[in-house]
């Protein structure tokens, strides 16, 4: 009776699923944004708003992950007529698309604090895949972590019409995420 009892113990201790904590973000001292070459200068610009999930814990990175969701109107770099055009029918096209979606599928520890995020980048209802090295920075219950992705923005379809060539915008775009958030537990 007794080796039953430590059996169903056993049995139901390893059923029960792991969970990495899950992050509150700072979203005032955080900030998801992106800069692009514009006739051969670097242009940058944030988003406002947007929204992340993150489940995270650097000793089980298997239950570890994140969806962000990222409201594309909120977009601004100081230029409002530029930034009509990046959120217009040929950018973005909020009307149509109006958020972003990143949601990660593994991420991977490779040395000291740096990590990579893998993922699914969606634009304009288009999937591509991303990768997203960063660092992490873990203090008590805070976590930093910032990161930078490359991504083709024509694989996105944004930048049509007179926008589709490289000249003047390139079609390289850096994507720049500096997250600070605290742990809330499982």
């Amino acid at each position: 009776m007794k080796r039953a009892l430590i059996g169903l113990f056993f049995a139901s201790a390893l059923s029960v699923p792991a969970h990495a904590a899950h992050w509150s973000v700072d979203y005032a001292k955080s900030k998801v944004g992106f800069t692009v070459a514009w006739s051969n200068e670097p242009f940058s610009a944030v988003f406002k708003s947007w929204k992340g999930d993150i489940a995270f814990d650097p000793a089980d990175l298997g239950h570890s992950r994140a969806n962000v969701s990222i409201d594309l109107s909120s977009e601004t770099s100081g230029d409002s007529e530029t930034d009509a055009g990046i959120k217009g029918a040929q950018g973005f096209a909020v009307a149509h698309f109006p958020t972003a979606q990143f949601k990660t599928s593994a991420i991977t520890h490779k040395s000291g604090n740096a990590y990579v995020a893998a993922g699914t980048l969606s634009i304009k209802s288009i999937a591509r895949p991303v990768i997203l090295p960063f660092t992490l920075t873990i203090s008590g219950a805070t976590a930093h972590m910032v990161g930078i992705a490359h991504v083709l923005r024509t694989d996105f379809g944004v930048g049509t019409g007179e926008w589709a060539k490289p000249d003047p915008v390139a079609y390289d775009v850096t994507i720049n995420v500096d997250l600070t958030a605290t742990n809330v537990g499982p």
